[in-house]
């Protein structure tokens, strides 16, 4: 019995430290596409930017927002690649990213069709991220809602619950992110 008990013990000792280092996400939307799809499971490593570390380019975060969730529950929780950090100038000009005057090379991002480009070409900002900022997009940009927009805007570095590291579902797609 005293063994039983042990093993219990043991294992809620095990599930409680997981739930400290790492939360399970799954993706709500299709602003990452193609990276990551609908109903995809994610693990999200919480202490990624707990002790010196900040996030940095090309990250896939998942952060506090302050939209509200559709059914009026409390707040969204949204999953976007950091583009800039403190002290970075954007400047988008329709689809096209620069950051502190160069152009990215955004192979991750969704491809465009020539209307969402047309459509899009006359949209422009510029951004300096300030201090303990982020400056962050989706990779499915037509329909990403993200640091362009006002609801969102930059992200407040506290925002941030983590780094996601792995996708455990579709299970044809484990493997780290």
């Amino acid at each position: 019995m005293k063994a039983f008990i042990r093993d219990i013990l043991i294992a809620v000792a095990i599930v409680a430290v997981i739930t400290i280092v790492v939360k399970p996400t799954i993706v709500k939307e299709s602003s990452m596409e193609p990276t990551l799809y609908e109903n995809n499971y994610l693990l999200v490593n919480k202490l990624a930017y707990m002790l010196s570390d900040h996030p940095g380019y090309g990250d896939i975060i998942v952060f506090h927002s302050e939209l509200e969730k559709d059914d009026g529950s409390g707040k969204k929780m949204l999953i976007k690649r950091v583009i800039g950090v403190e002290g970075d100038t954007i400047e988008i000009k329709g689809y096209d990213v620069y950051r502190n005057g160069e152009q990215l090379k955004e192979p991750y991002t969704i491809s465009l069709t020539e209307g969402e480009v047309e459509s899009n070409k006359e949209f422009h900002m510029v951004c300096s991220v300030p201090k303990d900022k982020l400056f962050v997009m989706g990779d499915n940009r037509p329909v990403s809602l993200d640091s362009r927009s006002d609801s969102v805007g930059l992200i407040d570095e506290k925002a941030v619950l983590g780094k996601a590291f792995v996708r455990l579902y579709p299970f044809n797609e484990i493997g780290g992110i």
